[in-house]
């Protein structure tokens, strides 16, 4: 069931990219097959188109049965049976979404909401708190303190589930708790952040589902703030961010140094060679030596820029906010300097060859560009995705990205 909904699917970074740009493809309802097509030759994309394929049947199939039946009795469904408070526990956004579309006025069940937000916080499903937080749901969500210390407690909570398919590696993960934590502290009141757990219990009056979630109340718990617990519970994921940011900043400054020192060396060693009386560089007033020293100089910079930057990594703190800002974003400039200064370190390789086989073989400053560009073009292929991932979780992340549901 869960295969037939985009929200459900695992795609890396390149098929979600190919996904996409896929057209959107229609189908046969009413038969229940695909409509024949002409699919790609190539596997993996093909199996991508199959994947989308089944996503656009999945969708129309669900669109037609909803319209087969009448308003009222859609909606006491769908308020009775907890079928969507259930897809949103699952993460199934594209179900959520069809149905909110098609029917707003389960947004103006007070009972229906709150339980399908503390649902979604739950799960850390980001998509669908996307959609939710747009229409400015907060103030009707958390209007009492009982809903409040409810919503913290369900972010405060650490188990399997929250785990985002989306988010790739421990420290990608814990900066995205530490998002979920911001927003739903934001959301409901910042002052709870210290505010110490208190005794679950129903109150007279209030209906069961609205009772604070059940966190057993232990000696270690009790007294502690949502924000103490909040650190407590992510120790090991705590560590194993900061040995993978220690991990990653030791082999990439261990690649930088090496540029460092054959950039200093080449500023000291000129191709062919110096005028035996002057110390000049023979090659001064080639149009290739200017290329080959700024070029070498760029790589230069670059290279201990890009150490400065995993240095200062090595030698963080590694304290939990660190993970919201400051590691990602020192990450982001050692890898785009270590990047920069590998290309240039190429392109200066490049200039001096050509200087030196210029006179013999003029046609070899061609290969000696294309063969050059291979590394260059490797390392962007291997590190886009992670590079790409940490920009966006830091710079723009998903959750302060709301999308609206009715236009």
């Amino acid at each position: 069931m869960m295969s037939y909904f985009r929200s459900r699917a695992r795609l890396n970074f390149w098929e979600k990219i190919i996904y996409n740009y896929i057209p959107p493809c229609l189908v046969n309802t009413s038969s229940g097959n695909y409509e024949e097509m002409k699919l790609p030759k190539v596997s993996f994309i093909k199996r991508i188109v199959e994947s989308k394929l089944r996503h656009e049947f999945g969708n129309l199939a669900l669109v037609k049965k909803i319209l087969t039946m009448d308003i009222p009795t859609i909606l006491e469904f769908l308020l009775t049976s907890n079928i969507v408070i259930d897809a949103a526990s699952r993460g199934i956004s594209d179900f959520v979404q069809l149905c909110l579309t098609f029917f707003p006025e389960l947004m103006w069940e007070k009972k229906f909401t709150k339980e399908l937000i503390k649902e979604v916080v739950k799960g850390r499903h980001v998509e669908l708190f996307r959609r939710l937080s747009a229409h400015n749901t907060t103030p009707y969500l958390t209007d009492d303190e009982l809903t409040r210390r409810s919503l913290m407690e369900a972010v405060v909570e650490w188990s399997p589930r929250c785990v985002s398919a989306d988010v790739s590696g421990a420290a990608f993960l814990i900066q995205r708790e530490l998002q979920w934590f911001k927003v739903v502290e934001d959301m409901s009141d910042p002052s709870l952040k210290r505010l110490k757990f208190k005794v679950s219990k129903e109150e007279d009056g209030s209906d069961p589902s609205f009772r604070i979630l059940k966190l057993e109340e232990t000696e270690e718990r009790r007294g502690k703030t949502y924000w103490e617990v909040f650190v407590e519970q992510r120790q090991d994921l705590l560590r194993e961010a900061g040995q993978w940011m220690k991990n990653t900043s030791s082999s990439c400054s261990l690649v930088s140094t090496l540029i460092i020192t054959v950039a200093f060396a080449a500023a000291f060693t000129a191709p062919g060679g110096n005028d035996q009386n002057t110390g000049i560089p023979i090659f001064l007033k080639n149009s290739s030596f200017i290329v080959f020293a700024i070029a070498d100089a760029f790589a230069l910079f670059s290279s201990v820029t890009a150490t400065l930057m995993f240095l200062a990594i090595l030698t963080s703190r590694y304290a939990i906010e660190d993970f919201v800002h400051s590691l990602p974003r020192k990450m982001i400039l050692g890898l785009t300097f270590l990047f920069l200064s590998l290309a240039f370190m190429m392109v200066a390789f490049g200039s001096a060859l050509t200087m030196v086989l210029n006179q013999r073989l003029e046609w070899i400053y061609i290969p000696i560009t294309l063969f050059a560009a291979i590394p260059i073009i490797l390392f962007a292929l291997l590190q886009l995705p992670l590079y790409v991932e940490m920009f966006e979780s830091t710079g723009w992340p998903p959750l302060y990205r709301p999308i609206k549901i009715w236009k």
